[in-house]
């Protein structure tokens, strides 16, 4: 074994769902070794391929950085603050690097009293969604200390292609993925509405995208989520019910700075729509669903 490879830092990960798990196993593909809290969910591989430990706060004391990727904020301050969470570990001189979209404001407090206690705190949310957390491919955003992202950076590497230290604040990285949210929420419903227009008037929607894809109209939601519009493939890759949960967060961070985001108000809607028609766990792209039906194209 190299030098380089015994001075690997031992990882713990917390939150083994439909992207945490593909990036753990993309850590252990790097040569790190990675322990994880056990679960009866967690998957044959990453049982096969990770250090189980019987908690989370024993994941956290085994660990010298520990990355969290939860759905929402309060889950986040559940496994940091809550019974049996990380804080019940000795942190002082660790890194948790919480990879999960929450409040930004939730992220500075959390950072706040983790770094208090000698722990240091890097918010480093991602874009991709399951498909870039399997190839390694992720778009990460990452706010706290210079240390905190140096220290981190190696391994964040095996988890993304585009690594961008936005801010030395925490909470920086949150809110640069809450615009990357409400970027691409607006854009997805952009081309829902596009493409029920044009089936509206008869045009075949493979020949429209082929066309637009050639063009300033061209982008990864016209090129991904447009095919999956197409094919009627609304499997989850990013879960309707989560990408509302981040435009509310982007509706609260407005509302707290006073400023006014009416276009991700109105998607925010239909993301609603979406959810009360049992579109909860529909991909984001099932917004054609609801410009079809709100066009009469059913």
């Amino acid at each position: 074994m190299s030098q380089i490879e015994t001075a690997r830092p031992r990882i713990g990960f917390i939150g083994l769902g439909t992207m945490g798990a593909p990036m753990a196993l993309n850590l252990v593909k790097a040569g790190f070794e990675v322990s994880v809290p056990d679960r009866r969910s967690l998957p044959s591989i990453v049982r096969a391929t990770t250090t189980i430990c019987s908690d989370i706060a024993d994941v956290a004391q085994t660990s010298e950085i520990i990355i969290l990727m939860l759905p929402d904020t309060s889950d986040v301050e559940n496994v940091v603050f809550g019974p049996g969470g990380i804080a019940a570990a000795d942190l002082a001189g660790k890194l948790v690097v919480d990879m999960s979209s929450i409040s930004p404001q939730a992220t500075k407090t959390i950072a706040d009293q983790l770094i208090a206690i000698g722990c240091q705190y890097l918010d480093a949310p991602v874009s991709g969604g399951q498909i870039g957390a399997k190839a390694g491919t992720l778009t990460i955003m990452a706010g706290g200390s210079k240390a905190a992202f140096e220290r981190a950076k190696p391994i964040l590497q095996a988890l993304g292609k585009s690594i961008t230290h936005v801010g030395e604040a925490n909470g920086a990285g949150q809110v640069c993925k809450i615009a990357n949210q409400m970027i691409v929420a607006l854009n997805i419903q952009a081309v829902a509405e596009a493409f029920a227009l044009v089936s509206r008037f008869g045009i075949d929607k493979v020949k429209v995208r082929e066309a637009m894809l050639g063009g300033f109209a061209g982008s990864r939601v016209l090129d991904v989520h447009g095919q999956r519009m197409i094919e009627g493939a609304f499997e989850p890759g990013f879960r309707i019910a989560l990408h509302r949960k981040d435009l509310r967060l982007a509706m609260h961070v407005a509302e707290t700075l006073g400023a006014s985001i009416p276009a991700t108000e109105v998607v925010e809607q239909l993301f609603t729509d979406a959810i009360d028609q049992g579109g909860s766990n529909w991909d984001h792209s099932a917004l054609y669903r609801i410009a079809e039906r709100g066009n009469r194209f059913t």
